[in-house]
């Protein structure tokens, strides 16, 4: 049995998915809480990894892959999970790097915490060492 929990969980993922696609940053933005755990693990050679927690610095985030990456090659929808609160959702993408050239699959996963229909927690776990390599002239 769905919960409303669920469904509002989802429904805010759908749409972050959604104005992601779309290149709607201020809908995109508008889908956080004013202060998120937003953490991305990874290389520090990775240009977007680290923690960030209020949309300034998310706006910041998003803002970073059009100034270092090529428009997706291709990207794919996996495996979307919800219970309660929570939602996963695996993807998988291809990405060019400006300033080398080269070309990367990123298959990750994010984790989604959505409260009051708002996202509240943001964790990407991509592989960032083979993106790192991209990145490496």
């Amino acid at each position: 049995m769905t919960t409303a929990q669920q469904r509002t969980t989802g429904a805010t993922v759908d749409s972050f998915f959604e104005r992601f696609a779309s290149g709607d940053l201020p809908g995109l933005l508008g889908l956080f809480a004013d202060q998120v755990d937003f953490r991305v693990a990874g290389s520090a050679d990775v240009p977007w990894t680290g923690t960030r927690s209020t949309k300034d610095e998310i706006a910041e985030f998003f803002a970073i892959f059009p100034k270092v990456l090529t428009a997706p090659q291709g990207f794919n929808l996996g495996t979307r999970l919800v219970d309660g609160q929570h939602a996963v959702v695996t993807a998988e993408s291809v990405f060019g790097v400006l300033a080398t050239g080269k070309t990367f699959t990123n298959a990750y996963a994010l984790h989604f915490s959505v409260v009051d229909g708002e996202i509240t927690r943001y964790h990407m776990y991509e592989d960032s060492h083979a993106i790192a390599e991209a990145f490496t002239a």
